[in-house]
């Protein structure tokens, strides 16, 4: 570090006002960013109102009486967990054509190696 004189004085007082101003902008930034939560929970009203066809309370328990759907019980009450939704809407996804045709020939040349 050097020593600052009169006449830099000015030139090291706008330079600390800059780098005020730049982590100011910063910090803004930061807390303008949205954190979500690790793991959001849902009770079943939010569960319905989450899902995209946003189905009947009764046709949520027809699905957990099935185990179709992934559920936590607490006692009484319901709990779903948003990861877990969002992996299961994906696993129900339809194949596509190209997708289905690819599982059927690796099929036959399965069964054809075999016999």
């Amino acid at each position: 570090m050097q020593q600052l004189t009169f006449e830099q004085l000015p030139l090291a007082v706008a330079m600390l006002i800059n780098e005020v101003k730049e982590m100011k902008s910063l910090l803004q930034n930061s807390n303008q960013m949205k954190v979500e939560p690790a793991n959001q929970w849902f009770n079943l009203e939010e569960l319905c109102a989450y899902l995209p066809d946003h189905p009947a309370k009764q046709t949520v328990y027809g699905w957990i009486g099935k185990h179709a759907i992934p559920y936590h019980k607490k006692g009484k009450k319901l709990q779903f967990s948003k990861s877990e939704i969002d992996q299961w809407l994906l696993a129900d996804q339809c194949q596509t054509m190209v997708q289905i045709r690819a599982q059927a020939l690796r099929y036959f040349e399965v069964k054809n190696r075999l016999q």
